[in-house]
């Protein structure tokens, strides 16, 4: 969404790079160019106008003068009002001291709201909560269906005692949904309200009608970042006449501009909360401002693709395949390889686990035309490989590799890709182990080298010498014990700050080779 907004702030703050002093005039010059990417973007022009006026003040500020690099100084402050006209911080859901915590989604019709209550019945049930969704959209043809169909497939309980289609009174549904809940011990409601192509009377009634019935903890207005300035606009109508307590962005996904995420916050004055960026009931996920202001200026989103890491990796399995890639403990193979990649695909497609990482926008295209059938070829070839053939990869003779391809439905030279890929990137990663302090395998005859006691010489230090001499005993030294290293502790000292992210991104560039990971999609083979 945010594709063409990214390439308009890199290429307003190239001209900045590698500048010791920046004149009103480069000011003037990058406060334009960022002016007309945000009007471009669908930004409201309000919003537009206070995000200049902010970065313009504190740019021609003393923390520009003084820096040392005052264009990476500027993208620093860029970023920092990114965050501030999206809220600032991330928002959490309130809990009621006494359950069941009732949440009222509303919205227009076709924003999301029945599908988005079933991402969000399925994101609390992972966090330990028993959810409860309500079908109070008695009018929309098939809504309670809709909404019985998600919850099965989310795993989640729908309260659903009347058919809808026009059937039914939604406010009674929606009262007697608490009494429900507490009688089956659910501790979060999820009601599902009615929407209409626009904002009009009967909309504010029914939404007033229900909220005043259920007393919710959280009201969340769904909207659809697709439909730019309507989207501000609506939510704005329905802020002053019913009220909510923060946004849900939908359809992230899609190829909209994205004014309406980089609005909404700062028109209606209300925090958006959380964000759906795809079809799967697993696409959602809290809005965190900063992470999406990184995202925004093309600084990656590594804090959510560790999030997401944690949650679908198996902690064991990864701990042993690195100690066998960086420690050599065992031979790293190619079931070993399979494995991590499975893993790895279970974060989602690559084009979007790739698109987290700092400085891929330069690489929008290959992204984009990434062949994600690739990894299903790499797994029927490796599956069609003997247990002996994937352990140690060295015995691929080339009958071998013929017998593999035709039984993998791929080509010869796509066996030897793969296998050529494997054993460069098993150098690789030992190559790293070797240089990381501490995770260098030692060879046999260092290990006893290093046990070996000294028998001949004396000792350099002439107070342990006399000591010596006189047979007094010397005491060893003590080793202070060392304090436990953090879980994301570097071997090579520090840690980065992440608000000097920025710092760390002037001037990259990514290799050209690597634009070889990601080949154009060639279709079926």
């Amino acid at each position: 969404m945010f594709d063409t907004l990214q390439d308009r702030l890199t290429a307003a703050f190239r001209g900045l790079r590698g500048k010791v002093r920046l004149t009103d005039s480069d000011i003037d010059q990058t406060m334009r160019e960022i002016r007309i990417a945000l009007l471009e973007a669908d930004v409201n022009l309000g919003v537009v106008k206070e995000f200049i006026a902010a970065v313009r003040e504190r740019a021609r500020g003393q923390e520009v003068h003084a820096a040392l690099n005052p264009g990476q100084q500027i993208l620093k402050i860029v970023n920092d009002e990114l965050i501030e006209i999206l809220g600032g911080e991330t928002r959490a859901l309130r809990f009621a001291k006494r359950p069941p915590t009732v949440i009222m989604l509303a919205g227009l019709q076709g924003s999301g709201k029945t599908t988005l209550a079933g991402k969000l019945g399925k994101w609390l049930k992972e966090d330990n909560h028993s959810p409860l969704l309500v079908a109070a959209d008695l009018q929309r043809p098939n809504a309670v269906t809709q909404l019985q169909v998600v919850g099965e497939r989310a795993g989640v309980h729908v309260f659903a005692p009347e058919p809808g289609n026009g059937v039914g009174d939604p406010v009674q549904v929606a009262r007697d949904s608490i009494r429900h809940a507490e009688s089956k011990l659910y501790d979060v409601v999820i009601v599902d309200t009615a929407g209409r192509l626009g904002i009009d009377a009967e909309l504010m009634r029914q939404a007033s009608d229900i909220r005043a019935a259920v007393n919710p903890d959280e009201v969340l207005f769904v909207v659809d970042a697709m439909i730019g300035q309507d989207a501000v606009n609506t939510a704005k109508a329905f802020a002053d006449g019913v009220g909510f307590d923060g946004v849900v962005l939908t359809k992230l996904d899609g190829d909209a501009r994205g004014g309406a995420a980089l609005s909404i916050a700062r028109v209606t004055g209300k925090p958006i909360m959380f964000a759906s960026n795809g079809e799967g009931l697993g696409d959602f996920d809290a809005f965190h401002p900063d992470r999406m202001a990184s995202r925004i200026l093309d600084m990656g989103d590594l804090l959510t693709l560790i999030e997401q890491a944690q949650k679908t990796f198996d902690v064991e399995e990864a701990n042993k395949a690195a100690a066998k890639l960086l420690k050599g403990e065992g031979q790293f193979g190619l079931d070993d390889f399979l494995a991590q990649m499975q893993q790895v695909r279970k974060l989602g497609p690559m084009s979007k686990i790739m698109g987290m990482m700092p400085g891929m926008g330069q690489m929008k295209d290959q992204l984009a035309n990434f062949d994600e059938r690739e990894i299903d070829r790499v797994e029927a070839i490796i599956y069609s490989m003997t247990p002996a053939e994937r352990a140690n990869p060295a015995i691929l003779n080339g009958s071998r590799r013929s017998r593999i391809a035709n039984g993998s439905g791929t080509r010869v030279s796509d066996v030897n890709n793969l296998v050529t890929r494997f054993n460069e990137a098993k150098k690789m990663m030992s190559a790293m182990g070797q240089m990381i302090p501490g995770m260098a395998p030692r060879s046999g005859k260092q290990a006893k080298k290093k046990t070996k006691k000294k028998t001949r010489g004396v000792s350099g230090n002439p107070a342990k010498r006399a000591a010596l001499a006189a047979g007094t005993p010397v005491p060893e030294p003590v080793a202070t014990p060392a304090a436990p290293a953090s879980p994301f502790a570097s071997p090579f000292g520090s840690q980065p700050d992440p608000a000097d992210m920025s710092k760390m991104l002037d001037g990259f560039q990514l290799p050209p080779d690597l634009a070889a990971m990601f080949p154009p999609n060639k279709g079926p083979r």
